[in-house]
């Protein structure tokens, strides 16, 4: 089978490999979409643990596909079906995974970053990933490409989730790559009430305008827009892009009882910000993380983007076969586009 590997920094492959075998608790899945994330932009670009042209990995953690053999002792599941694969795996025993939480496990594992994922034709689940419910099946109203974007989705529907919306809410978000979009379609769906945007790209956000004719543009003067609104500050604000100069602003942009979420790393070297705390303390502001998503949100996102309330397919870029490898994997670290998908046919 193809499979697109790192083999090192810088260092990525289109290999001919033999196709998984898996165990009797095992499934193999035939992937039909898999689509590029910024995770996989920065692995080959600055390389990753245990790496190298003696131990390969196999990329792609966000996938979809149909289920082309189980192994003899699993259930629930059979060959033909369509399905998508949420990436996290946890160790299924610790306080996290019990109750529920499996994508914060300490020792979890992931498809295309601590095992073989998505850029090949199959895929082996373990038994593992099958038993805790990753593997979600998938109804005719969503397309594979789609199924493929349910990773990040539920990236950020965690997010939000996390931080509290509330319906009337003011929202800015700043940072307008595909996963800023995704914030607004989330934001949209549970009742945001204005939704103001900030990127330092223009074309970004003449295009976030133009898929969603309702929201602001703040341009470079957010304080200024907003006081236009006749409103203090916004009631959130969502930092999607990896910038601390973002993150340590932002601040400035809340109302009272505001809540701000940092949306994704930094890269290194950067990860200190210097915030400004009596903005936190006067204003009485809640800062928030978050990482990966779980389970039971993969699934309703799923339900969400079949039921037509997430428009994900607004968001799809381009779609390439494997042989293609390089040029998608340059025109998502060039930022060109949104969502990059490789597509492996039958």
């Amino acid at each position: 089978m193809k499979a697109i590997r790192l083999m090192g920094k810088e260092r990525i492959e289109l290999q001919d490999i033999p196709v998984p075998e898996i165990d009797e608790g095992d499934m193999l899945i035939r992937v039909r979409a898999a689509s590029i994330c910024g995770t996989d932009v920065r692995m080959i670009r600055n390389g990753y643990r245990n790496v190298s042209e003696a131990n390969p990995l196999t990329l792609g953690h966000e996938f979809a596909g149909y289920i082309a053999k189980t192994g003899t002792s699993v259930k629930g599941y059979s060959a033909g079906q369509r399905v998508a694969v949420a990436p996290n795996v946890g160790c299924g025993t610790c306080d996290l995974c019990v109750s529920g939480n499996t994508h914060l496990c300490t020792h979890y594992e992931a498809f295309g970053v601590t095992m073989d994922g998505g850029f090949a034709e199959y895929v082996r689940i373990p038994e593992t990933a099958i038993r805790q419910g990753n593997v979600v099946i998938l109804d005719e109203e969503i397309s594979y490409c789609e199924a493929a974007l349910l990773e990040p989705l539920s990236c950020v529907y965690n997010g939000q989730m996390l931080t509290g919306m509330h319906p009337g809410d003011d929202v800015l978000i700043i940072g307008l790559g595909p996963i800023g979009l995704m914030h607004i379609m989330v934001a949209r769906l549970l009742g945001a009430g204005r939704i103001f945007v900030r990127d330092l790209s223009k074309k970004r956000t003449e295009k976030a305008c133009k898929l969603f004719p309702e929201v602001i543009p703040t341009e470079d003067n957010v304080k200024a827009v907003l006081a236009e609104k006749g409103i203090r500050g916004v009631n959130l604000c969502i930092i999607a892009a990896p910038s601390p100069e973002a993150q340590a602003e932002s601040l400035e942009y809340m109302n009272i009882n505001g809540r701000v979420l940092f949306f994704g790393g930094l890269p290194a070297g950067s990860e200190k910000v210097p915030l400004n705390t009596n903005l936190i303390h006067y204003k009485q502001l809640r800062i928030q993380g978050c990482t990966r998503q779980s389970i039971s949100e993969y699934r309703l996102c799923r339900k969400l983007v079949s039921g037509k309330q997430i428009p994900l397919n607004r968001i799809l870029s381009d779609t390439y076969p494997p042989e293609r490898y390089r040029e998608a994997f340059e025109a998502a670290a060039a930022a060109k586009g949104l969502k990059h998908v490789f597509v492996f046919e039958e």
